[in-house]
């Protein structure tokens, strides 16, 4: 079965234009992980990704996924409750062009529409703006959560390119 998608393309260029989103209590904090935990980016791919389509990661081998998160222009946080985890970013960054990509973002069902979203972009949006970069740019699409486009340009991000794909 064939299905339409639409892709935005988003992008902040500096963190004055953010729009901040304060923590929504103090049981949460967001952490970085070692890129040796491949498994952490493996869990959560598959466990957010298995409502949103996300499939061109689940043909990797342990070894395909230990080469990607050992890349050094990786970062991966995790967003936690206490000791639960709720949700994670990936950031590439792309020092030859000054850039950096929120490339995985999301929250994990259970912790989904309690304004977490909201916090964890602005975090990943700021961490973004952490390295020496003149812009951030992420991608959402159709297949999405459904508050994704609306959380992205809500924390200052601007749509540059808008494409629709078969799929």
């Amino acid at each position: 079965m064939m299905e339409k998608v639409i892709r935005n393309y988003l992008e902040i260029k500096s963190l004055e234009e953010l729009i901040k989103v304060e923590k929504p209590n103090t049981n949460y904090n967001l952490e970085k992980i070692s890129s040796y935990d491949y498994q952490l980016n493996k869990f959560f791919y598959k466990q957010i990704g298995k409502n949103h389509k996300w499939i061109d990661r689940l043909s990797w081998t342990d070894k395909h996924w230990i080469k990607y998160v050992s890349n050094p222009s990786l970062l991966t946080f995790v967003l936690k409750n206490k000791d639960d985890i709720a949700g994670y970013f990936e950031i590439i960054y792309h020092k030859d062009k000054f850039e950096a990509e929120i490339a995985y973002f999301g929250i994990l069902e259970e912790y989904q529409n309690k304004k977490l979203g909201s916090y964890l972009l602005s975090e990943a949006i700021k961490k973004s703006f952490d390295k020496n970069i003149n812009r951030v740019w992420a991608h959402t699409c159709s297949l999405d959560h459904k508050n994704a486009l609306n959380n992205y340009m809500a924390r200052g991000m601007k749509i540059f390119k808008t494409e629709t794909v078969i799929i």
